[in-house]
């Protein structure tokens, strides 16, 4: 698939319009729309500024980046204001993944990060001792990425699918590797998340996974209030990570983490919540996978 060229159009140092436009169209552009996206890249504008809401706010979490990135940004963000679970389940996915990040690259010095479905996220920033980290996304996402969040040297950013074959972008051969898959699968087929594990075994000899995963029973049900707009639906889940190992024979389940564990820390009850089998099993998770 190919994608018309992407301009970040900058006033006084507010992005206030991000369109797919040729050349010609160009001139006739209104300078004072909002960001233009839809579906699934729409949604990192949502989970960027509820990172950057609790960072101002409670403070679970801190996430200085998300900050500077919505004071850039001009876009009404008061359906997101209103959507407390889409907050919350941001936050404690966040919590999970760091913590889990963090463990690794600790236990793994030099290693090698593929974040795929990147959007805006900021975790490049937060972790330490990696060797490269490559932030992965669709050309438009990246097009809006690279104006907010310039990176060389260390980060890089890959604009394609991540159902392309990526793997020709990562340079390094023999350093350990951990590809992480935050808020993607929800909204694939199995197909499609099929297909983005044959590219990782592909590529990679020895890898740790991180990928959230969603219930079947929670695909169903679930509607975020702050993506009702967009064209963005939950279309995909597995009831958890021995139920993900049997689509992907290569790799092996190594552990599951509930959102519930990132609750935990900013909402007290879930403590005891998230002992509890079936609020364990409808949440969220973090699967752990290794090849």
């Amino acid at each position: 698939m190919t994608f018309p060229p992407q301009y970040a159009i900058i006033k006084k140092n507010k992005l206030v319009v991000t369109i797919s436009i040729t050349p010609q169209e160009e001139e006739e552009m209104d300078m004072n729309e909002k960001p233009k996206l839809s579906g699934v890249p729409e949604t990192m504008l949502q989970t960027v500024y509820a990172r950057a809401k609790e960072t101002k706010t409670r403070g679970a979490i801190k996430d200085t980046k998300a900050v500077e990135i919505i004071d850039k940004i001009n876009y009404d963000f008061s359906l997101a204001d209103k959507d407390s679970a889409m907050h919350s389940g941001v936050v404690a996915r966040t919590i999970v993944l760091d913590k889990l990040a963090n463990k690794y690259l600790a236990k793994n010095k030099g290693a090698v990060v593929v974040n795929i479905a990147c959007g805006l996220d900021t975790r490049c920033y937060r972790m330490n001792g990696y060797s490269h980290w490559y932030n992965l996304d669709l050309p438009e996402t990246i097009a809006v990425r690279e104006k907010l969040l310039p990176e060389s040297g260390e980060i890089s950013q890959i604009a394609m699918s991540a159902m392309d074959d990526w793997s020709g972008e990562i340079t390094e051969h023999d350093a350990p590797a951990i590809v992480i898959i935050e808020g993607l699968t929800m909204y694939l087929s199995e197909k499609d998340v099929k297909e983005i594990f044959d590219v990782i075994n592909k590529r990679f000899e020895h890898v740790t996974v991180l990928v959230e995963t969603m219930s079947p029973t929670m695909v169903k049900r679930m509607k975020e209030k702050s993506i009702e707009g967009s064209k963005a639906k939950f279309t995909w889940g597995v009831k958890d990570g021995k139920e993900l190992a049997k689509l992907i024979p290569n790799f092996r389940h190594i552990e599951d983490h509930s959102l519930a564990e990132g609750m935990a820390d900013f909402i007290p009850i879930f403590k005891l919540l998230k002992k509890i089998k079936p609020v364990s099993n409808i949440s969220n998770k973090i699967v752990v996978m290794e090849k």
